[in-house]
């Protein structure tokens, strides 16, 4: 029988980045939670409360030496994580220093908050990476007409790159709020039991003053500007509500990308590529599935779930606090992030592989184009003389007849353009109704335009993370 402790996090091993699985590893925080303990023994030794000399020291020296078995074992005797992590650095230092005046959410809360920060800019940065490579495929698609569909019927014409800009500006948003989620994120502090910091002010010789300097020191030791006025044992879980519901919404672009693909590759005109040797089907050797992009979505279904129970946690505090938030935190935050990164990583290698059908895209694109210009016929009907609702009902008919023949399989090409030529009270001839149909790039708008815009946007968020734009994946499975 397979030891509970043996079995793989799935979403940390098969999916997400090995960046993303360190910083929520065991053994990270550990070293984390160890470096909280120095940080704040320093600063308390700093502020005049004894501490032996050498404690410091030993402390460091053996700050990443981490033993899970061996602490494990000891929460084993004491049925308490944090008093067995405690046990294990100072019997590794040789010195009991450590913890003073501090809780176990001191300790936890502040490491969990570190963790949800650290994890944010790392998401943040796959974002920007991933964003400049939507641009590149916006560019290289910019001018390429394709039929653009609405409740996935035809219904006038885009261009590939636009389509890929569209997508592009809803990750840019994404990026916006993750970014202003990380500057307004404040920090629990080191708080007490119950959060009037009671134990500390004592410790200090009752100097408040000596109190703030030492919260606002550890704040800036851990990176964090705004900690917050007044919180009990633990912070508001709200606050991991926002974080997740984040992470959910940087999920969004991801899930409408992949399912942007999954529709195109169904008509032929797109691919996620499929790799030598790739197998579609067990059973059908023909198949070449979008097994990535179906991959992707099932991430964001999973993130979604991760939100209901976040959100279950906010407005549910009892006073002061409580661990019935525990085992769902433990699940919550590091699961949501990694089924996030899992999306990215695996993002990243659809764009990679990306590659377009463009003769399907063309022939698409005549076989629909007199159905994509009905809203220009109508306006050349009507300045034609011809009356708006009596030409919307005319053409309306003949389009419906057409797409019905077609279907039918009675026709072998669209001849709406020859039936709205031969009905006199359109008042369009043959030549007006060609006119109308000539060049299917000026169906595309300002398409081009948008493009370049979203490029440009593209271009000042690469400038912001640098080199982390540059960003290679490993390999996908």
């Amino acid at each position: 029988m397979v030891s509970p402790a043996h079995v793989p996090n799935v979403l940390a091993t098969r999916y997400a980045s090995p960046e993303m699985a360190e910083l929520w590893s065991a053994r990270h925080k550990v070293i984390l939670e160890r470096r909280l303990w120095i940080a704040v023994l320093e600063a308390q030794r700093d502020a005049g409360v004894e501490v032996p000399d050498g404690a410091l020291e030993a402390y460091r020296e053996v700050l990443s030496v981490v033993d899970l078995d061996s602490i494990t074992e000891r929460e084993r005797v004491t049925r308490h994580d944090v008093k067995a992590r405690i046990e294990e650095f100072c019997a590794l230092a040789g010195y009991e220093q450590i913890h003073r005046a501090m809780t176990s959410r001191d300790l936890t809360e502040n490491v969990e908050q570190c963790q949800v920060r650290a994890a944010l800019g790392l998401v943040s940065e796959r974002m920007a990476a991933l964003i400049v490579r939507i641009a590149a495929l916006a560019c290289a698609y910019r001018d390429l007409v394709m039929t653009a569909r609405t409740h996935n019927v035809p219904a006038q014409a885009t261009t590939l790159g636009k389509r890929w800009a569209t997508l592009g500006t809803e990750a840019l948003v994404s990026l916006e709020r993750i970014s202003q989620l990380i500057e307004r994120y404040p920090l629990r502090g080191i708080r007490g039991p119950v959060g009037t910091q009671q134990d500390m002010l004592e410790l200090l010789g009752g100097d408040r003053a000596a109190v703030d300097r030492l919260e606002h020191r550890i704040a800036d030791e851990l990176g964090f500007e705004r900690v917050l006025g007044s919180a009990g044992q633990v912070y508001p879980r709200s606050l991991d509500l926002d974080v997740v519901a984040v992470l959910v919404g940087a999920a969004a672009p991801l899930g409408n990308l992949a399912l942007s693909v999954r529709l195109g590759a169904g008509q032929e005109l797109v691919s996620e590529g499929f790799a030598a040797g790739q197998v579609g089907s067990s059973a059908m050797p023909h198949k070449m599935n979008t097994r990535s992009c179906e991959r992707i979505n099932g991430l964001v279904t999973i993130l979604r779930g991760h939100l209901t129970m976040a959100s279950q946690l906010a407005g549910d505090q009892w006073d002061e606090g409580d661990v019935s938030c525990s085992v769902v935190r433990r699940v919550v935050l590091p699961d949501a992030f990694f089924a996030l990164d899992g999306a990215l990583e695996t993002a990243f290698s659809v764009l990679d592989g990306f590659a377009v059908f463009a003769p399907r895209i063309e022939a698409e694109l005549a076989s629909y184009l007199p159905f994509l210009a009905t809203t220009r016929l109508l306006a050349a009907a009507v300045a034609a003389g011809a009356g708006r609702e009596q030409a919307h009902e005319r053409i309306g008919a003949h389009a419906t007849a057409a797409a019905l023949a077609l279907r039918e399989g009675s026709l072998e090409c669209n001849d709406l353009a020859e039936r709205i030529a031969a009905d006199p009270e359109l008042r369009l001839s043959a030549a007006d109704v060609a006119a109308a149909l000539a060049k299917p790039a000026s169906f595309s708008g300002r398409a081009a335009e948008q493009v370049d815009d979203f490029v440009a946007a593209a271009g000042k968020a690469a400038e912001r993370y640098g080199s982390a734009v540059t960003y290679e994946p490993g390999e996908v499975l």
